[in-house]
């Protein structure tokens, strides 16, 4: 026999030999094998079924929950629009009832937004920071309005870490929108180099803001 035949034959050899182990591992394995397999199944399968037939009909029926309670919200009846109008719920309701759905979490922000109307601050603050969303622009607000709270309970440090983030989202609309906020407190605050900085990031980042329209007035004070 040839050394290459040789060669050959035991490959072949070493196949079997590992497909044997192979055979013997699962035979002596099978009950937890099977009871993996199981396992995998059930849990893609229970997701699948959590998420068809819980999770979206939840969300069509709080989608559907929601909207009268965003009227009140933008007809400027806060009081309604938290606690409903009798007849359909209001955001506290829609957090309490569907808080694991979109609109229930969306609430949150909604019920933050008009505490602080309300001139419930802690409420809004308490409500703001359990809001979580992927949306850059209302993370911002949300971020944002919770600098508002604390200029109002007079916690102009903590105000402005809240105005600092929602900067930091540099979204066209909430950044320079807080950057004017922000610069307006460090004035108050007699910080008038800081407040310089907050006004000329306005004019060099977003010139194509309503705020950059009339910030040279602020640039101006602050420099004197």
């Amino acid at each position: 026999m040839s050394k290459k035949e040789n060669t050959a034959e035991n490959n072949l050899e070493n196949v079997e030999h590992a497909l044997g182990r192979t055979e013997r591992f699962i035979e002596e394995n099978q009950k937890n094998i099977t009871i993996i397999v199981l396992a995998i199944i059930i849990v893609v399968g229970g997701y699948w079924a959590y998420k068809k037939l819980y999770m979206e009909p939840r969300n069509a029926e709080a989608q559907q929950s929601i909207f009268h309670a965003q009227n009140y919200f933008s007809n400027d009846e806060f009081q309604t629009a938290l606690d409903g109008d009798g007849m359909s719920p209001g955001f506290l309701e829609l957090i309490d009832d569907y808080g694991n759905t979109q609109a229930g979490k969306l609430s949150k922000y909604y019920a933050g937004i008009s505490y602080l109307h309300l001139g419930e601050f802690e409420l809004a603050i308490d409500y703001l920071k359990d809001f979580k969303t992927d949306n850059e622009e209302l993370g911002a607000i949300a971020n944002g309005a919770i600098g508002d709270a604390n200029v109002e309970l007079g916690n102009q440090e903590e105000a402005l870490k809240w105005y600092t983030r929602a900067i930091k989202s540099e979204n066209e609309i909430a950044a320079p929108f807080y950057s004017l906020k922000k610069g307006i407190l460090l004035e108050e605050m007699g910080n008038n180099s800081e407040a310089l900085e907050a006004y000329q990031l306005i004019k060099d980042q977003y010139e194509d803001s309503s705020e950059a329209r009339q910030i040279d007035k602020y640039i101006t004070r602050v420099s004197l």
